[in-house]
């Protein structure tokens, strides 16, 4: 299972399919009929309202069957989305984010006392063990990392709390959901069947954010998923977004939905994903339950040999400009890094090369070329072994070229094991009977608001 805590930077740093995508046909019903659930509330249909209620006017603070959520809480949870998004969120935009907070908070607190009524305890040593990590993935020490959290305005303790919740919810899932969930061999074979019959059919790896709506709040939700894609398309983080107001079992690993096909995907989604370009966002989607926003985040061919999957060994040359240096002054330099970019002689000349240029080389191994930046992806995929890219960069951050030093060509893909599809298949059952159980928690819930 992929780490689910992996918020590289903040962000800031698979299943076949997840629960908000399984639900029906699509589009999501605005319209009551006899048959709907809410035709069993009998509601009238011309209503009179008694007292003054303003749902703009969102209460600070909760008290959940006893535990208090503060506004400080709210405060510093929304520090880390303003920072993982590097602080592109309008005023108002904020006032729905708050909004949106205290429920993840409010659903936060329901795990961590369902996890504990269950005997299960996340201790202060495994919370600090997995806060690591995420420090490290940022490229700090955690006490380094404890200070830019407050540098932000957050602090440890609220990312602490994410990972105490999502610890405690998992590992309450793998006792009381996991053991009764049971996948049959048939249903197995038929996925790998399935699989080895698309052979050399479009694949795509798709990010999806969902949101739950009814017919009373519809336009509220909808109104922030456009926020939230408007936001996005602005340079804002997806997996941020995703992390902390996603509903999806996937919101755990930045909306994360893994690979699939277009036909496994509810007809509307996959018409909008065939429609991205990659790295492109849709607008809200309406789909039972709510809706769903979604992210094109590469594609291939099912069970076929893709260049993009090579692993690469690199040397890379840069080199770093003073402060304020012009285009002019520099130009020099950068055609000087351009025409040894042309003419080095593999990786074994990259140390001479930059020490005649006055620059610097590292080296890396294993890097997988899909894990490059789009546009050195398709820089090089043709590269051969000594051949180097034409520098890139900027002023500020230096220009570099990349020299390929080693590479590993994909072999033809194989279906996947019966055990990787057997586990898929199980946690994608797991994920929606999660999502009834805290569905369940929310309706029996004591909920004050102050």
């Amino acid at each position: 299972m992929k780490d689910r805590l992996n918020w590289a930077a903040l962000a800031c740093a698979t299943s076949l399919l997840t629960a908000s995508l399984l639900t029906g046909p699509t589009g999501a019903q605005t319209v009551r009929d006899d048959d709907s659930p809410a035709a069993s509330l009998k509601l009238p249909s011309n209503i009179t309202l008694f007292g003054k209620s303003d749902p703009s006017v969102r209460k600070a603070t909760a008290i959940v069957n006893g535990d208090v959520i503060t506004e400080t809480d709210i405060e510093q949870r929304l520090a880390l989305v303003m920072a993982a998004n590097e602080g592109r969120i309008s005023p108002e935009e904020k006032e729905r984010l708050r909004g949106q907070i205290l429920r993840n908070l409010i659903d936060e607190t329901l795990e961590i006392q369902e996890a504990k009524a269950n005997e299960i305890t996340i201790t202060p040593a495994e919370v600090d063990q997995t806060f690591a990590r995420v420090a490290a993935n940022s490229n700090r020490t955690p006490e380094q990392f404890q200070a830019f959290l407050r540098a932000q305005g957050a602090s440890e303790r609220t990312l602490k709390r994410q990972i105490e919740a999502e610890s405690a919810w998992s590992r309450l899932q793998r006792k009381k959901i996991q053991p009764f969930v049971n996948v049959a061999e048939e249903e197995v074979q038929s996925v790998i069947s399935r699989l080895t019959a698309s052979k050399g059919a479009t694949e795509l790896r798709i990010g999806e954010i969902f949101l739950s709506a009814n017919p009373a709040n519809a336009a509220e939700v909808l109104a922030g998923g456009q926020k939230i894609v408007e936001n996005v398309r602005g340079g804002a983080s997806f997996v941020a977004y995703a992390r902390q107001f996603s509903e999806a079992s996937t919101a755990a690993v930045g909306g994360d939905l893994g690979w699939v096909r277009p036909e496994q995907l509810p007809d509307v989604l996959a018409t909008a994903a065939q429609g991205l370009a990659t790295g492109g966002i849709s607008d809200p989607i309406a789909i039972p339950g709510g809706y769903s926003i979604i992210v094109k985040i590469d594609e291939r061919k099912v069970l076929t040999a893709d260049p993009r999957d090579a692993v690469l060994s690199l040397k890379q040359v840069a080199m770093e400009f003073p402060k304020g240096t012009t285009q002019a002054q520099a130009a020099p330099k950068v055609e000087a890094m351009a025409k040894a970019a042309r003419t080095i002689a593999g990786c074994g000349q990259a140390e001479q090369v930059a020490g005649a240029l006055g620059a610097t080389v590292v080296g890396n191994d294993n890097i997988p070329l899909r894990d490059l930046p789009a546009a050195l992806q398709n820089m090089m995929v043709n590269l051969q072994i000594g051949q180097a890219t034409q520098p890139f960069g900027s002023l500020d951050e230096g220009i570099r070229f990349l020299v390929v030093c080693g590479r590993d060509d994909p072999a033809a893909g194989n279906a996947p094991s019966f055990d990787q599809v057997l586990a898929q298949m199980e946690e994608e059952r797991v994920s929606r009977r999660a999502q009834r159980y805290l569905r369940d928690l929310r309706r029996d819930a004591e909920v004050e608001y102050r």
